[in-house]
């Protein structure tokens, strides 16, 4: 018996029971080829391709069209579809924020995916508050060619965007590696126990001229230190208490131990003051600069060796291989010069409202005041998130009514 294969398009309200009453109805003989079903807020595009017996076509456009007039739908049907068998394409994902989020950064990121010959295949929110962020599926285009053409698209809209492969490697366990000073938190450890010890000014000077280059920053580091000979060990407490964290720093923590990450904090800074923080965020592991302390109080030295730009880039490397993580598999995020070596050499860098430098070394640039927008990079949704509140017991705050 021959067949014909037909696409059967069903859109409108939605409303519980509507799969259900449709393939209830369709005589046994019928074969489902394909079936893809959507909801927008209320509104429902079922579409489903179906090889049908020649005798039975005219039966089957009876039977789906009362159905939709039954539950108010509107009906589309297109004779003798036939089904491409799929070709194995190159799939990205493109990961668009904004806040808020304007059609003109959607124009310039669906014109540059058209210019390099990609094909949208999906679009959906991923997130509304507190940022509005679009996840594109696309195939037919390169992830290094998109890159490229979306950075221009994201200087010219002011929105963040981000490239990655669709690939396995989007599962699987995953390491997060964090700079901490102007990152996890908003202040400059540094600063803080310089302006306990009076050397505030001082300190500035010498950090003006380790970013114009005069100094690198294990030399600039341990002049800044040599700062602080004599301070009392108390002021190390003081300064703990002065940290303020960015805001959405405890929910990228939080939700991505729940599903599961490595979490690690990397600081140019101190062990001494970044160990509690870490420790309250309950990340796995946590390396920074040691200062040397005797009698209860500063002695102006650093012991061992300094946490500097190739130090961060050693430990999120060091960090991958005590987990058996594949570095494809690890994320950086940071914002300044001292960590362009290890954004350069994660999977995915992240540049979080980042000076040019590591913007330009970074994948991809957040520039929202929320760190938790990381989340959305990775493909992680606020529902996730909401998740992720939930175990931990945590009641999530109501987004706007939008």
């Amino acid at each position: 018996m021959t067949a014909q294969t037909m696409l059967i398009t069903l859109s409108g309200r939605d409303r519980p029971g509507v799969t259900n009453q449709l393939f209830a109805s369709l005589d046994s003989r019928v074969v489902v080829r394909d079936i893809e079903q959507l909801v927008v807020r209320d509104r429902l595009v079922l579409a489903v391709l179906l090889d049908v017996e020649t005798l039975s076509v005219s039966k089957t456009v009876h039977t789906v069209t009362d159905i939709a007039a039954e539950l108010g739908l509107e009906l589309s049907i297109e004779p003798q579809m036939i089904e491409l068998r799929p070709t194995k394409r190159q799939r990205i994902h493109v990961t668009l924020l904004g806040s808020p989020l304007n059609p003109r950064a959607i124009a310039h990121v669906t014109s540059a995916l058209a210019e390099q010959g990609g094909n949208i295949d999906r679009i959906r929110r991923i997130a509304s508050y507190p940022v509005t962020a679009l996840l594109f599926e696309v195939s037919g285009a390169s992830s290094a060619d998109m890159r490229r053409a979306l950075a221009v698209a994201a200087n010219e809209t002011g929105a963040d965007i981000a490239v990655q492969d669709a690939g396995l490697d989007r599962r699987g366990q995953h390491l997060v590696v964090m700079d901490v000073d102007s990152t996890v938190i908003q202040n400059e450890v540094i600063d803080l126990l310089a302006a306990e010890a009076g050397v505030l000014q001082q300190v500035a000077a010498i950090t003006e001229r380790a970013m114009a280059g005069e100094l690198d920053f294990a030399a600039s580091l341990r002049e800044r230190v040599s700062l602080l000979k004599g301070l009392p060990e108390s002021a190390i407490t003081a300064v703990q208490q002065k940290i303020v964290l960015t805001p959405g720093a405890r929910t990228l923590c939080r939700t991505l131990n729940t599903l599961g990450y490595r979490v690690c904090l990397v600081s140019g800074g101190f062990i001494e003051v970044i160990a509690p923080l870490g420790t309250e965020l309950a990340v796995d592991r946590v390396r920074a600069n040691s200062l040397e302390i005797r009698d209860g109080v500063l002695t102006g030295e650093v012991v061992g060796n300094v946490v500097d730009r190739l130090g961060k880039r050693q430990a999120l490397e060091e960090f991958a291989e005590e987990f058996g993580i594949p570095m494809r598999r690890t994320i950086a995020i940071g914002d300044g010069a001292n960590d362009i070596d290890m954004l350069e050499a994660a999977g995915l860098g992240v540049a979080f409202n980042a000076k040019a430098a590591a913007r330009d070394a970074a994948d991809t640039a957040v520039n929202v005041p929320y760190l938790d927008s990381v989340l959305y990079l990775l493909g992680i949704t606020r529902e996730d998130i909401e998740v992720a509140d939930e175990r931990a017991g945590i009641t999530t705050p109501a987004p706007p009514l939008n």
